[in-house]
């Protein structure tokens, strides 16, 4: 998985093919970009090659001599044992912006399946392993495309639905049945759950589990007024990752609070060409979990903007481990952390090859980006909960 491999993206998809055939694969942290080893197979290396997958043969002793360098430097052998069950949280009806966690597992052919709140509120996450959030607004707030959008067809006929859902389901309002989505993922996560989100779905749900019973939602979304005390009721101790941060309830800003750094409705001062982020380094022997989601052929990564770009280091919660961040600035890209028996991973961001995504913008094509740097971060993610760490005898 270094530079020598041709399509980094398929390969994560053949390593979740091989688990899917109930065949073990060895992740090797930190050696030649995270590489996998396992078993020989003629089927194997024949899929491999039609997907155009790089693939190496090497003799028992060769292998015997990897597993020497890992012992002697900051790698580690991690177990994959079992294809996760994988779901996206989506929207039955196409929305005008797709999603790069779909792009990638579509792209790679990886299995999954897509769920919406009557699922959710069915119980049904619990026959899954790995949830992602597609781009979504938790607050109810449609998205923050009011000012912009709120004529547009798509909003139009977003707005009737998501209202017609709510009212069926029993809510008062968007807003409230949102909310409560969000609360039931939360539990997911809280039974063991693994949950991964990019750009509004991330700020967003952290301010819908802080505005449990608050309306933080104006009277031009929802017909009724937002709570004038909104700010001061909320209670960040609910939240996953964030803190003490300031909700923005006016509808004709494109911004849910000051999470996001920076504004994401305008290219940043630096320009695409400047825009990077770094990842953090972790000790793959006693940090695996990190070192699994930073796996990667380069250490700076090319930034990209969304509704939510990237998080402002002073409002992250002291528990949640940072795992990349712009240099010299207080934007924090990538994060993790823990709760009750899960964890969630948040990056900022909307799409890692398209450093503006609008509105409507096609969706972006990987087979011209098959080593993206951007993208292989996401696709470490479905693999981290087949993962445990080997132990091997010596």
């Amino acid at each position: 998985m270094d530079l020598a491999q041709k399509d980094h993206l398929k390969a994560y998809g053949i390593a979740y093919w091989i688990l899917t055939q109930d065949i073990n694969v060895e992740w090797l942290l930190n050696y030649r970009g995270g590489s996998f080893m396992l078993d020989e197979f003629p089927a194997i290396t024949k899929e491999a090659r039609i997907r155009g997958v790089t693939v190496e043969s090497m003799d028992d002793q060769s292998a015997i001599g990897i597993y020497a360098e890992v012992d002697a430097n900051n790698m580690e052998v991690v177990l994959l044992e079992k294809a996760p069950k994988i779901a996206i949280y989506t929207p039955p009806s196409k929305q005008p912006w797709d999603d790069a966690v779909t792009l990638a597992l579509t792209y790679a052919e990886v299995d999954y399946e897509m769920l919406w709140d009557d699922e959710v509120f069915l119980g049904k996450l619990d026959r899954f392993d790995w949830l992602h959030l597609h781009h979504e607004d938790f607050t109810g707030q449609y998205g923050k495309f009011y000012r912009n959008f709120h004529n547009a067809p798509w909003y139009v006929d977003q707005q009737q639905e998501f209202e017609t859902m709510a009212k069926r389901l029993g809510f008062t309002s968007v807003s409230e049945e949102k909310k409560a989505v969000a609360r039931t993922i939360r539990d997911y996560v809280g039974k063991g759950g693994f949950l991964f989100a990019m750009c509004s779905a991330t700020d967003s749900y952290d301010i819908a589990l802080a505005a449990e019973g608050v309306d933080i939602t104006e009277a031009v979304i929802d017909g009724t007024p937002a709570d004038p005390n909104a700010e001061n009721r909320m209670d960040y101790s609910k939240s996953f990752a964030f803190r003490e941060f300031t909700i923005i309830t006016d509808p004709f800003v494109y911004e849910f609070s000051d999470i996001d750094v920076p504004p994401s409705d305008r290219p940043t001062t630096r320009g695409a060409e400047a825009d990077y982020f770094t990842l953090f380094e972790f000790s793959a022997k006693y940090d695996p979990v990190p070192a699994m989601l930073t796996q990667n052929h380069v250490g700076i990564v090319k930034g990209f903007m969304g509704q939510t770009t990237g998080f402002r280091r002073s409002l992250i919660k002291n528990h949640v481990l940072i795992m990349g961040e712009v240099e010299g600035d207080e934007q924090v890209k990538y994060l993790h952390g823990n709760y009750g028996r899960g964890s969630f991973t948040f990056l900022g961001g909307h799409d890692p090859e398209d450093y503006q995504h609008f509105v409507g913008d096609p969706p972006t094509d990987l087979a011209l980006h098959r080593n993206s740097p951007g993208y292989r971060l996401i696709l470490n993610n479905i693999l981290f909960p087949a993962a445990r760490k080997k132990e091997r005898k010596t």
